[in-house]
């Protein structure tokens, strides 16, 4: 059994997860819930839970505050919310798994089927990399994302990410240093997670890092050499866009 607790300023949300849980996750004990965030930072070290509910929005205080205020994260965490965007995307940097409010019982099972399959349990570090996303900066030089492998999660530098190549459900990562991931993620989510980076999908398998480009090699749809003589493919209908980002760079 997994005991595990719910935060949720929601009377209804908290018991119709409760019932949901005692019906398709019966190895979920529920031993304690909490409306705000301060009754939660008390459940959770009082009761010692291994894995916590958690609403994004609460009045106060909201859950994203409240693990701020954490010393040590020995638990798991599944945030419950309601869409948007911007808090779902931070989220996902910490490599972190959350239910879209109202919980679908189908991806509750998923949830809690991904969280047994797990080698490892939620870190710090984790937690850090998500909250770093709340407050954005120009500079990406120190940013870091939690990339989901098939044996846990690496933490790496967004700046060190040099390509991202499809590979069907998953994609192989290439660092600066050679250094190569596979991820547990499609290219697709990874470029969502990188939107706002100097990223650009040149390619349907492809999604590089324009700060590596040296040299673009003129053709139907041409190819873009990165750093170590790296070349990628462009797609015919990505070369004009391409080529209006990388002309700053290369001149």
């Amino acid at each position: 059994m997994i005991k595990a607790i719910i935060i949720d300023d929601e009377k209804n949300c908290r018991d119709t997860l409760r019932w949901q849980l005692a019906k398709y996750c019966p190895q979920i004990e529920i031993i304690a819930d909490a409306g705000n965030a301060k009754s939660g930072l008390e459940i959770i070290l009082d009761k010692k839970p291994q894995l916590i509910f958690l609403d994004v929005e609460m009045p106060g205080k909201n859950g994203f505050e409240m693990l701020e205020e954490l010393k040590e994260v020995d638990f798991d965490i599944i945030f419950t919310t309601a869409f948007e965007q911007y808090a779902i995307r931070a989220i996902k940097f910490g490599a972190l798994d959350y239910l879209i409010k109202p919980v679908d019982k189908d991806e509750l099972v998923t949830a809690i089927n991904k969280l047994k399959a797990k080698s490892n349990h939620t870190s710090l570090e984790q937690i850090k990399t998500m909250l770093s996303q709340l407050k954005p900066r120009r500079d990406i030089s120190s940013q870091k994302i939690a990339l989901p492998t098939l044996h846990g999660f690496e933490l790496v530098l967004i700046a060190n990410i040099v390509i991202c190549e499809s590979n069907s459900n998953y994609t192989n990562i290439r660092l600066a240093n050679g250094q190569q991931l596979l991820i547990s993620r499609t290219l697709k989510e990874i470029e969502d997670l990188l939107s706002i980076h100097p990223f650009f999908r040149v390619h349907h398998s492809f999604l590089v890092n324009l700060s590596y480009a040296t040299r673009y090699i003129k053709g139907e749809g041409g190819s873009l050499i990165l750093q170590d003589n790296l070349e990628v493919p462009v797609a015919r209908r990505k070369k004009e866009d391409l080529l209006k980002l990388i002309t700053p760079i290369l001149l």
